[in-house]
């Protein structure tokens, strides 16, 4: 005798921020929430050691902790935390529809409505000195974490808008900022350029890659290389951001999701609704413009609302026993 397919009313993808607040809500409205936490349960906040800038934590909190307490939180409505990875999906094009996800390419099971917060991986060099001071100093994201670093000499790797745009940003809190292009230009447009040049502590090296991070703790300092000469440079720092780009995490639903070229999930208006009816994406894995916690957070909760509205509207299915 076959075993009877799993059904349920609300499938969450990813256990970040986004995941979590969408769990929260969907539990409050008795969508009976059943969560995927992934091969990174928590997500990134789980390799920042102080997240100061979340509210409701005016001496700040270490992401890991946040983490574990966003999960209690979830749980205590009534949230189904699962250790596990969608790894394949099969997404009804109906309204009312019915969606197929395989578990760690095992199990499969059904859901009337699917929140995808399944986040974005933000680049590295992947140097091993670097990799290995990451939250000692290494971080991929300024506006996070650039606060620590107020009156002190740092350094920012990447030569984009967003690499322009955090340079610029720690420019008004650091003392010094020495920015790495591995090429002879920027690629960021004429108008961010213009403001990392108008800014007098911003030393920017063209032609200049990373050799090594220095430190052993923490991030100490930077031995840079000319990629055209072959000539190195050590500087000291205390901190070191990489700002190369991030990679949103939306494969499996390539060919079934609308995305931009980047792989970041589109939605429609203001609403967290992709062309899937039922289907709907919070966090990083739709938000390239701003990606932080709160705003991920934010994009849960409309997630969830969506969620419960869509199957307000339509006829629930007879729930598989």
């Amino acid at each position: 005798m076959s075993e009877k397919i799993e059904r349920l009313k609300t499938v969450i993808i990813g256990s970040g921020p986004a995941g979590y607040t969408a769990a929260i809500y969907a539990a409050r409205a008795d969508l009976k929430p059943v969560m995927y936490t992934g091969m990174e349960p928590g997500g990134q906040l789980t390799t920042t050691t102080e997240v100061d800038n979340f509210p409701g934590y005016p001496e700040g909190i270490d992401g890991p902790t946040m983490m574990v307490q966003l999960q209690q939180q979830a749980e205590r409505f009534g949230t189904d935390v699962r250790i596990g990875m969608v790894t394949a999906v099969e997404l009804s094009d109906e309204i009312g529809g019915i969606h197929k996800l395989t578990i760690d390419d095992d199990k499969v099971i059904e859901a009337e409505t699917v929140i995808i917060s399944t986040g974005a991986s933000a680049k590295y060099l992947n140097l091993p000195s670097e990799q290995r001071l990451r939250g000692g100093g290494v971080s991929a994201c300024a506006v996070c974490d650039g606060f620590f670093y107020k009156g002190q000499d740092v350094a920012i790797v990447g030569g984009g808008d967003t690499a322009a745009e955090e340079a610029s940003y720690l420019a008004n809190i650091c003392n010094k900022v020495t920015m790495l292009i591995r090429k002879d230009h920027m690629r960021a447009s004429k108008a961010m350029q213009h403001r990392v040049n108008s800014l007098k502590n911003i030393d920017v090296r063209y032609n200049t890659e990373i050799d090594e991070v220095l430190g052993d703790q923490v991030v100490e300092g930077l031995r840079m290389v000319n990629n055209q000469t072959g000539k190195k440079e050590e500087i000291a720092i205390t901190g070191l951001f990489i700002a190369i780009g991030h990679t949103p995490n939306t494969g499996i639903f390539k060919g079934q999701l609308d995305m931009d070229e980047t792989g970041y999930i589109l939605t429609q208006g203001k609403s967290t609704k992709t062309n899937k009816p039922g289907v709907f994406a919070s966090g990083d894995a739709q938000d390239k413009e701003y990606r932080q916690a709160v705003t991920a957070a934010g994009t849960g909760c409309m997630a969830a609302l969506d969620a419960e509205r869509y199957l307000a509207t339509v006829e629930t299915p007879q729930e598989v026993v």
